[in-house]
This record gives structure tokens, C-alpha cells and sequence, in this order.
């Protein structure tokens, strides 16, 4: 698994929240239930069954629900009018939701000791539990909203504060008053020094993990989290100008297969040294979609050799490669010759090769062993080798991307693959006969299917080469890699038509990495399903045969800006660092804090 790809991974946090009306519902229903509960188990006060259902369900409603409610929409309201980010008024209501059930849960257990006991622990409790959702929602606040800690501190208030005032009143009503005067002060300062211990805690424990992310990236940890949620939540793409300040120049290269006819180009071939991520819709993860709809033509965008350290930072940085194959496709000297689609294997390398005119295009594989991307040196390493070997101006390098298992790991300088695929590469025979080509194509959104079972915005595309009767067919899906297994499925279902050979390929688009398994790959879920789109693209496609002529054509692509080897490295490191250091420092601090908070609270002489 690639390291920059587990952390992507850590989408699977992010969940779709419930409807506003459904947190209010919520509200209302456990505020009851929570109050009733309490005062069915709770001695004091001494009521019937009945009795203590609806006094104990009205003092919910009351003191819990209703305040709840409008802490919501207070909370949304103060974020907003500070510029802060990302709360809207469905995340401000779960927020309250989430917060008014930890506390009722808190004055429940505080109840059954009570009951247990005979001491009332009932105002201990609420403080308790207020001091927490305060703390809690601090943390919320601040490390989501983009907001400076003072307001997020002072934001959260709201919530604890308009309970007790909710509480004290309803006690001025309908008990003894002298509660009013000395007692309130006491509760009154209890909970502003345990509320004042507990968020100091999260104030250390927050300024502890974003100090290396400033060392090292120049970034605020804060930030990159607040702007990475605004992205999964709304697509906002302003974590690309975080990515711009980490940025780095780099040049790579591009290689393509054109096919024309009479009336020009007719389908067009491209595998870019550049690699479709990080995830969502930031930098390059839609890419083979984005620059496939640059043409007004039949465009396959494969995945070419490259890892997340050539992950664009920005999607206006797509424009450079379209650039260099338009630059390209200038100078393509086109002819009718190919030759046959022939299969090479050494150790776990598979390769699939076919010669173009002056170029020829090699589809590489290790399914089916679980293997994730070729390094961009890598990838250089197999083009040298193959156009020295077969003698060709232009060699395509393809990793078809085509067999994951959530171990895989990245083909890099120094691994055994490497060389498994030099050897393969020195078996290719570079006399093969060549004859006249026919293409057809064919592509569909696959809209019955969607990013839940791994497929992303241009679906799949199939393109069928047909050379001296041997029929061969290109399927590629939009998909980030695909599951273990389904490569040989989807080869053994298409056995029995009229092709002679296939290929299964994904372009390792990133937009499908928002959800909660974090990796994707297609064939996790509806896989007959998924097989009927590629019989029938291979029909249509066969349909749609003529004949054509064929070019190739390699460009550099420059000043291309990437997060670079350096600094995708960095940022890996940094997080792992900081997750691996929060593992202790998080229960130290806050188990502390909660523990200093119980005891002043429960056990303080006030």
C-alpha cells in the first residue's frame, strides 16, 4: 500500500451527517427518554411511575432538549459571523445532538450512583458533563472552523451555559430560592477552573501535534484539517493552496498513441507520467476524466508510471499535459501499420506488447500477484530498455494498475519487480510482422454504478485493434485499481466472443477515495453487473471498426508542480509521526485533565 494512499485512507472518517430535522427529532425524543430515565431511577424526586415519566421527560425537554436545540443554531451562527469554515447549520445541530447525549448519559450514571449511594450527585454530574461537551466542543470548533482558538473556546460555551441557565431558572421557579444565592457561586467557580484545566489540556494537546507540521511543512495541522473537510464536505478546492506552498517543479513526459482517418483523429491513447491524485477532486484525482474531455475525440487516459510524489498540486495543472500532447500529436508521422497484441511473462511481470508504426505500447501487469504504482525512474528504465531493444521511437508504458490487495506495495528502484520486468522486457521479439490496423470504440458513464462500487465519472472506455484478423480489446475503467481476482473474472467471462485477446486496465483515479473504505477498487461489489458493461462495450466496439492509421508520440512535459518526492515524503512522515506520538500523548494529557476535572469537581471543597 502506498504511504501517501493510507492516508488517504483516513476519509473513512469522514461520515454524511443526518438532516437538520432529523438531529432536532433526536433532540427531542433522547431529551425525553434521558429525563425520564433519571427520574425513574433516581429517589429524589419521589414521584410515581407515571409521575416521574412525564416531569422527568418535560425537565428533558426542558433543560437538555430545548436549550440543545438553540445552541445549535447559535453555534452555526457565531462560527459563521467569525469566517469560520465548514459548520453548517446540519453539522452545528448533530454537533448539539452528539454533545446534549454525552451529558444526559453522564447525569444518568451520575443517577445510579445516586440511587446506590443516597448521596445527590445530580448538580456534580451536570457540571461534569458540561465541562466535557465544553471541552469537546472547543476541540470541534477549532481544529474544523478554521477558526483562532479564542472564539472557538468562546463559541462552545454556548451549549454548557444556556443548560445551566435553562436549569437554574426552572430550580428558581419551582424550588427553594436560596439556591440563588451562595450555591450558585460555588457551582459557578467549580466550573469555570475545571472548564479552564480541561480546555488548557486540549489547548497543549493541539499545539503538541501541529508544531511539526509548521517545522517542517510550513503548514498549520488546523488548517490542512479544516480545509481537507470543506473539500469532502462541499468539493471546495482551497487545500490546493496549502499544496502550493509545498509545491514542487518537475518535468516528466507523456506518451500517446494517435489513430486517425480520413476525417482525422478518431480515438487518441494517452499514458502520462503524472499520477491521478491525491484524492477527492484536489490536484490531479480526476485527471484522466479532465484531460480525456479536452478532445473532441475518443480519449483513453491509462495510468502511466508514477507515484503520489507526482500528484499535481492544483487541477489548473492538468493544462500542462494537454498542452504537451497537443504540442505532440503536431508532429505524429501516421501510417497503416501494426502488428499483433503478443503476451510476454518473467516471474510475477506480465506484459502485453503491440507495435505501432515507428512506436509500439507496452501493457504491463504483475496480476495476478497484488502490486501498486511503477515509479516514475521505473517506468523511464522500461522505455529505454524497449525502444533500444526493438529499435521504436516511441515506447508507451502502461501500468494497467489491475490487481490490489490492501498490502500492495509500489514498484520502486531497488524492489525485485524491477528487474523481474527488465527480463521481461528482454524477451519481447522486435520482428513482428506487421499488417493493416482497424480500430473501434466505445464508452459509457456506467450511471447504474457510481463512486460506491469503485467507479469513477468517465465509467469505463473500450477500444477494440483489430490486426490481420486478430482482434484485441483496450477495456479501461475509471476506477482506482482494481480487486484481486476480478482481472482473470472479467478475462474468463469475455472468453467465449470475438476477440482473440484482452486487456483490463484503471486509470487510478483518485475521486473515488472519499469514501469510508478509503481505497476503493473496483470489483469490490456488483460484479456480473460490471462484466455486462465490458460484453457490451466489446460488441459495440467491434461494431464500430475501420479501418485507420496509426502514430506515436513521446513529449516532456515542464514545470509541472507536484508535491515532489521531498516533500510527499514529508508530509507522510510528519503525519505518521505526529499519529504515532498522539497515540500517547492524547490519553497522558486528557485522561489527566479528566481525571484533575472529576476530582475538583466531585471531591473540591467548595
Amino acid at each position: 500500500m502506498s504511504s501517501m494512499s493510507s492516508v488517504a485512507g483516513l476519509s473513512k472518517y469522514i461520515k454524511t451527517l443526518p438532516k437538520t430535522k432529523y438531529s432536532i427529532i433526536g433532540m427531542v425524543i433522547i431529551s425525553c427518554l434521558m429525563g425520564s430515565t433519571y427520574y425513574l431511577i433516581d429517589s429524589i424526586p419521589s414521584y410515581g411511575i407515571l409521575e416521574d415519566i412525564f416531569y422527568g421527560g418535560l425537565f428533558g425537554l426542558m433543560v437538555f432538549g430545548f436549550t440543545s436545540i438553540m445552541s445549535g443554531a447559535l453555534n452555526q451562527q457565531t462560527i459563521s459571523s467569525m469566517g469560520g469554515i465548514n459548520l453548517k447549520i446540519k453539522h452545528s445541530m448533530f454537533l448539539s445532538a452528539l454533545s446534549m447525549t454525552f451529558l444526559c448519559l453522564v447525569i444518568v450514571a451520575g443517577g445510579v450512583i445516586s440511587r446506590v449511594t443516597g448521596w445527590d450527585l445530580f448538580i456534580n454530574s451536570l457540571l461534569f458533563g458540561c465541562v466535557l461537551i465544553y471541552g469537546f466542543n472547543t476541540l470541534v470548533f477549532w481544529a474544523t472552523s478554521k477558526v483562532r482558538f479564542t472564539i472557538a473556546a468562546g463559541t462552545a460555551i454556548i451549549q454548557p451555559l444556556i443548560i445551566l441557565a435553562m436549569y437554574t431558572l426552572i430550580m428558581f421557579i419551582s424550588a427553594d430560592t436560596s439556591f440563588i444565592g451562595p450555591v450558585i457561586l460555588q457551582i459557578t467557580l467549580k466550573a469555570i477552573i475545571a472548564a479552564i484545566i480541561f480546555v488548557l489540556a486540549i489547548y497543549a494537546f493541539i499545539k503538541i501535534i501541529a508544531s511539526p507540521f509548521k517545522k517542517n511543512l510550513g503548514i498549520g495541522v488546523l488548517d490542512l484539517l479544516s480545509l481537507f473537510i470543506a473539500h469532502m464536505n462541499e468539493g471546495s478546492n482551497s487545500l490546493e493552496g496549502l499544496f502550493e506552498n509545498m509545491s514542487e517543479a518537475i518535468d516528466t513526459v507523456v506518451t500517446f498513441v494517435s489513430f486517425k482517418t480520413s476525417e482525422g483523429i478518431k480515438a487518441l491513447f494517452i499514458s502520462p507520467s503524472v499520477h491521478p491524485g491525491p484524492l477527492g477532486d484536489l490536484g490531479g484525482s480526476n485527471m484522466p476524466t479532465i484531460l480525456a474531455n479536452k478532445f473532441d475525440f475518443f480519449t483513453m487516459v491509462a495510468h502511466g508510471p508514477s507515484t503520489h510524489d507526482f500528484n499535481p498540486i492544483a487541477v489548473s495543472e492538468i493544462d500542462k499535459i494537454e498542452d504537451s500532447v497537443k504540442k505532440g500529436l503536431k508532429h505524429v508521422e501516421y501510417s497503416p501499420n501494426a502488428s499483433k497484441f503478443v503476451r510476454y511473462q518473467a516471474k510475477k511481470a506480465n506484459i502485453g506488447v503491440q507495435f505501432f508504426n515507428d512506436g509500439m505500447v507496452i501493457l504491463s501487469t504483475f496480476a495476478p500477484e497484488a502490486v501498486d504504482d511503477i515509479e516514475f525512474g521505473v517506468g523511464l528504465t522500461m522505455m529505454a530498455q524497449s525502444r533500444s531493444k526493438c529499435n521504436v521511437e516511441d515506447s508507451i508504458i502502461v501500468d494497467c494498475h489491475n490487481s490490489f490487495a490492501p498490502e500492495s506495495g509500489e514498484v520502486l528502484p531497488g524492489n525485485a519487480e524491477v528487474f523481474h520486468l527488465i527480463e521481461v522486457i528482454d524477451k519481447i521479439d522486435p520482428n513482428q510482422s506487421k499488417g493493416s490496423i482497424k480500430v473501434g470504440c466505445w464508452q459509457d458513464s456506467m450511471s447504474t454504478l457510481n463512486k460506491q462500487e469503485g467507479i469513477g465519472e468517465s465509467g469505463i472506455k473500450v477500444m477494440v485493434i483489430e490486426v490481420d484478423g486478430q482482434k484485441t480489446a483496450y477495456v479501461l475503467f475509471d476506477s482506482n485499481n482494481m480487486e484481486i481476482g476480478f482481472r482473470q473474472e472479467i478475462i474468463d467471462a469475455v472468453s467465449d466472443m470475438d476477440i482473440d485477446e484482452i486487456e483490463v486496465m484503471t486509470t487510478d483515479t483518485h475521486t473515488v477515495n472519499t469514501l469510508s473504505r478509503g481505497y476503493n477498487p473496483v470489483g469490490i461489489a456488483k460484479r456480473d453487473e460490471i462484466i455486462e458493461y465490458v460484453k457490451i462495450g466489446i460488441n459495440e466496439a467491434i461494431d464500430d471498426l475501420e479501418k485507420v492509421e496509426v502514430g506515436t508520440g513521446t513529449e516532456k512535459i515542464e514545470n509541472l508542480n507536484t508535491f515532489g518526492p521531498k516533500n510527499s515524503t514529508e508530509l507522510i512522515s510528519t503525519i505518521s509521526s505526529v499519529v504515532a506520538v498522539s497515540k500517547i500523548i492524547a490519553p497522558v494529557l486528557l485522561i489527566t485533565a479528566l481525571l484533575i476535572v472529576f476530582i475538583w469537581i466531585f471531591y473540591g471543597g467548595l
